[in-house]
């Protein structure tokens, strides 16, 4: 399954629609456009196994540049777009990229990149810049034919970096023609129904594991797919409305900012059409998620899950409802729970999370960060925190690197975060620990209110006191700060690490 059959079966239905400006590409043009591209990478020298890298905004050339790498057996590393010029030279030269594409919206971060990056082909979509070639002239004169050999690429996407420098997570390439399902397009049809009378919304950033992935296999089995430039609540419901949206992958906080929209609101537009609610990349507050089967009903569904695909756990409503609080429970690999020393822990107990039996996977370019990531056992980790009920279901408690150790305490900050986001005027939060001479550290909140008018000592007392009511008080923040705009990811990841070393560096630790 790929763009060319469906091209010659229903070329005129719509492949993807951008949710903003209305634009239609139907399979026929994803079809011949992912060739262009295709042919064009070849003819500069290509080959299967070789890389690229991308760097653009959601737009309607994102898709075709995928799939002209995924149908040219070649690995694809998608960088986020609000990267610094350091950080995006940095991973275009790790992955070893032979072709370089971003946008004219990117024009001031590609410029700023070129000196640090040793490309020779560097296309631009939608104007030009000195140092890239306009990309709709490089690939108008070139074949709308598919090579002759056609051989199944993959993506190699980089961490998120919100400890140290990105790493690549890179698997084995396929080693087979083009047309078989990826793994998420399998998952998306055996578990989620995704099929061709499906209606697919992608409300994050494609450049994101998740969205790219289920982007791509939703392609792959015939859907449309419905890409939102930027997520808006409001324009997240007026799309699902206007599209007749079946389908739709959203992340936590994005649950959130639909909760904060006013009744009328949220009560003005016909969601019927959704048939399924995916979420996943944080666990969500259990208050939210509660609010949210009430409102949509038992149509949600959640996974956890790594760029890494080393494990795969997942519940539906009816299984949370009885679980409340769990992230599912693993369909892919076996869970364990175990200590710092590798000792598999009770049930009920947390631990560092461990997969058995999950996909293979490297660090690019880090033999010793890969070798970390196992242990003795064969086992697989990325750091997260959780435990098993039971049942077998786990839930996660929050990444190692964030716990609070104060006065002698393991504190998970994701605990009080998930308490503070439900207050009435919360819009986010981040818990972390701050230096204490007494204690080590102590509990600091950042809170972006919904209004800023709102910030000062009043709803400091009042957070932390509606914190208490809910957790032990060494959980709770004995300070919160305020600030207009967390530095969190558009795909739901906040970068608590940015927050966390102002403190520390005006501690002089």
């Amino acid at each position: 399954m790929h763009p060319g059959a469906h091209a010659a079966t229903t070329p005129d239905k719509a492949a993807y629609v951008m949710a903003g400006s209305g634009q239609v590409v139907t399979f026929r043009q994803l079809d011949k456009a992912s060739n262009r591209l295709a042919q064009v990478l070849r003819d500069r020298g290509l080959r299967t196994g070789d890389s690229i890298a991308v760097c653009m905004e959601n737009n309607a050339d994102y898709l075709p540049v995928v799939w002209a790498a995924h149908r040219s057996g070649l690995y694809y590393t998608a960088a986020s777009s609000r990267l610094t010029p350091n950080e995006l030279a940095y991973i275009v030269g790790d992955c070893g990229a032979k072709a370089f594409i971003t946008s004219y919206e990117k024009r001031e971060l590609a410029a700023a990149v070129l000196p640090d990056i040793a490309v020779d082909n560097r296309f631009m979509v939608g104007g030009v810049v000195d140092g890239f070639e306009p990309y709709e002239d490089v690939t108008a004169s070139a074949p709308s034919e598919p090579l002759a050999e056609q051989w199944e690429g993959r993506d190699m996407l980089y961490s998120s970096g919100t400890t140290g420098r990105p790493k690549g997570v890179k698997g084995d390439l396929p080693g087979r023609p083009i047309g078989e399902l990826t793994a998420v397009g399998f998952l998306e049809q055996a578990l989620y129904g995704v099929g061709p009378d499906s209606i697919y919304l992608s409300p994050a950033p494609i450049y994101h594991a998740a969205p790219l992935r289920f982007s791509v296999g939703a392609t792959q089995l015939g859907a449309t797919v419905v890409i939102m430039e930027h997520f808006d609540p409001v324009e997240f419901l007026e799309t699902v409305q206007r599209h007749r949206v079946t389908h739709t992958q959203v992340v936590p906080t994005m649950f959130v900012r639909l909760l904060k929209l006013p009744e009328e609101v949220r009560a003005r537009y016909d969601l019927s059409s959704l048939r399924c609610v995916i979420h996943a990349a944080a666990p969500c507050p259990v208050p939210v998620k509660e609010q949210m089967i009430e409102w949509w009903g038992p149509i949600i569904h959640e996974y956890y899950a790594a760029t890494e695909g080393n494990g795969f756990v997942a519940c539906n409503s009816e299984e949370w409802l009885a679980h409340r609080g769990t992230v599912g429970k693993a369909l892919m690999g076996t869970v364990h729970i175990a200590d710092d020393e590798g000792n598999e822990l009770p049930l009920g107990q947390p631990g560092t999370v461990w997969f058995e039996g999950g996909a293979p996977f490297e660090y690019h370019n880090d033999p010793e960060k890969t070798k970390g990531s196992r242990n003795d056992k064969g086992w697989s980790t990325v750091g997260d925190i959780g435990y098993l009920d039971e049942d077998g279901f786990l839930y996660l408690t929050d990444r190692h690197a964030y716990m609070i150790i104060t006065g002698g305490v393991n504190v998970y900050p994701q605990e009080a975060e998930n308490v503070l986001v439900t207050h009435p005027k919360v819009m986010d939060a981040a818990v972390f620990g701050v230096p204490n001479d007494d204690f080590g550290e102590e509990v600091k909140a950042v809170v972006q209110p919904i209004d800023m008018a709102d910030a000062g000592p009043q709803l400091e007392r009042e957070l932390i006191a509606y914190c208490r009511s809910q957790l032990a008080d060494v959980k709770c923040p004995r300070s919160v700060d305020f600030d207009p705009e967390l530095p969190r990811h558009p795909t739901g990841k906040l970068y608590k690490r940015l927050l966390k070393d102002r403190y520390w560096q005006a501690a002089g630790r």
